[in-house]
């Protein structure tokens, strides 16, 4: 007889949209453990610091998973989101949340690799920037990709972010990786996870 054994790791809690306009609104989150959604208190904790800020901001939601934090950020009064995935079942779902609350004209989604989207984007000229990036790669992604991670934020210091923009980078607390032309201006631990806050150099 087999015994059948719950890896927690598989186990999702229902996300859903934490304030302002879509509240309460339920995402579909990611499928297996290709992802790592944030629970609501960390989000909750995360955005009470980003809501000023919030009001018509452009916003980047690098390794997006479903969408909870590019969406929480539509929700709260961000003007436009560009969401980047490279997993298939995250970006269907992720198509599937855009649709749920109608902010299709709001956003656009990058799928495929996010680095030779960038890459492309080298020669790009700023244009009117964006405000808030999220930075939230795989976990390996800082021990078997550190290159890749460092070349992403060359990009977007000089192309892509406001002199005075923030990114919110995402990592395992036991990981340290640091982004060329970014300056930690914050951070805060939950359990097992880091929340860096990071602001372009002079």
């Amino acid at each position: 007889m087999c015994e059948v054994v719950h890896n927690p790791a598989y186990i999702r809690r229902p996300m859903r949209i934490i304030a302002g306009e879509f509240r309460g609104r339920r995402l579909l989150p990611p499928e297996g453990d290709t992802t790592r959604p944030i629970t609501d208190r960390v989000k909750q904790s995360l955005f009470d610091i980003l809501s000023p800020g919030m009001k018509d901001a452009i916003v980047y939601d690098c390794f997006a998973g479903t969408g909870s934090m590019g969406l929480e950020c539509l929700s709260r009064g961000a003007k436009f989101a560009t969401l980047f995935e490279a997993d298939w079942s995250a970006f269907k779902r992720l198509q599937r949340n855009i649709t749920a609350i109608d902010v299709g004209d709001r956003c656009k989604v990058v799928a495929g690799n996010l680095f030779q989207w960038f890459d492309a984007q080298a020669d790009a000229k700023r244009g009117d920037g964006v405000d808030l990036i999220f930075l939230d790669p795989p976990y390996r992604f800082l021990r078997e990709r550190q290159d890749d991670l460092r070349g992403l934020a060359r990009h977007f210091v000089r192309s892509h972010l406001k002199a005075d923009g923030m990114v919110i980078f995402r990592h395992d607390a036991k990981d340290t990786l640091d982004l060329p032309g970014l300056k930690p201006t914050d951070l805060r631990e939950y359990g097992g996870m880091t929340l860096e806050f990071l602001q372009a150099t002079p």
